[in-house]
């Protein structure tokens, strides 16, 4: 599989980091290496890079585009919750630069076999690592009525959760992504502009890959990572995952987070961070033409203190 073009808000994200010679930076989430080739291009002659992705088709890609780099860049089959552990066998401290993208790529969407989309019919799978934990399929053939329709509530935002969980219940076992799109589509119907079994997918991936619980926990490690001045770039592509980094990037940029009704702060919380764009950065007309994905992608920007 060749390269994809460059990824969602490429230039936005190198001018976030400023990469320079000597500096060291992670990408956790690399995919197809498009921001982490950026990044060393910019960091030349010297600057490294540790790229950690889940998925090894997506880390195949990654070595094929970045092997021009030579040892400068190390790619590691790992979860960015691993970006310590991983940086330290490198002799890394701290990091001047961290790249986080929520999104599920176009590779892993295109792929009819990793079970994505719906667009195409393939396994129900939705594995960001198709070697570890339960796929889509398990959860849809074993969960009970109202653990699936929390799922597509809590993860999917959607309104008809438990009538479509009903329905999975009744015609169950599911094995294909065009046997689940159909039987929403024929319990709920049309109802906007979208498929009617967007949300539900969104909904059982992120329940598969433990996507929003990544999030929590990856935020404060990243920062952790950080040198005083290097900054964490991450994009998010729905209003979930936004929230968390949001909340969080704005809670660790106060230096007291009592009640405001509070005259003496107990707390003893301090500032870890400056958010260096309050409002989101989101993709240009230019660009969302060029790759309507970006059309959802929201960049949030923040520098260590």
């Amino acid at each position: 599989m060749s390269a994809p073009h460059l990824p969602v808000l490429y230039k936005d994200i190198i001018h976030a980091l400023t990469p320079c010679a000597g500096g060291r930076y992670i990408d956790g989430t690399l995919g197809a290496g498009g921001h982490a080739a950026g990044i060393l291009e910019a960091s030349a002659p010297d600057g490294e890079l540790l790229g950690l992705d889940r998925d090894p088709q997506a880390l195949a890609i990654a070595r094929q585009r970045l092997a021009g780099f030579g040892g400068r860049a190390h790619i590691v089959h790992a979860s960015y919750l691993e970006m310590a552990e991983n940086a330290q066998r490198l002799g890394w401290d701290k990091v001047d630069g961290i790249v986080l993208d929520f999104g599920v790529s176009s590779m892993q969407v295109d792929s009819a076999e990793r079970g994505f989309s719906f667009l195409q019919d393939g396994p129900l799978d939705m594995r960001f690592d198709p070697t570890l934990g339960s796929s889509a399929a398990d959860l849809v053939n074993s969960l009970g009525e109202s653990e699936l329709a929390d799922i597509f509530f809590r993860y999917g935002e959607e309104r008809l959760s438990r009538k479509i969980a009903r329905a999975i219940v009744q015609h169950r076992p599911l094995t294909t992504t065009r046997q689940l799109a159909d039987l929403v589509l024929k319990t709920i119907g049309k109802r906007e502009r979208i498929h009617p079994a967007t949300r539900t997918f969104q909904a059982l991936r992120i329940a598969v890959n433990g996507e929003l619980d990544a999030v929590e926990s990856v935020l404060p490690l990243a920062v952790e990572m950080l040198r005083p001045g290097g900054r964490l770039a991450v994009i998010s592509f729905h209003s979930l995952e936004d929230r968390i980094v949001k909340t969080f990037f704005r809670r660790e940029s106060r230096d007291c987070l009592c009640p405001p009704q509070q005259p003496i702060c107990t707390c003893g919380h301090r500032a870890s961070i400056v958010e260096v764009n309050r409002k989101p950065i989101e993709a240009g007309e230019e660009e969302i033409q060029e790759n309507s994905r970006a059309r959802s992608a929201k960049l949030r920007i923040v520098e260590k203190r």
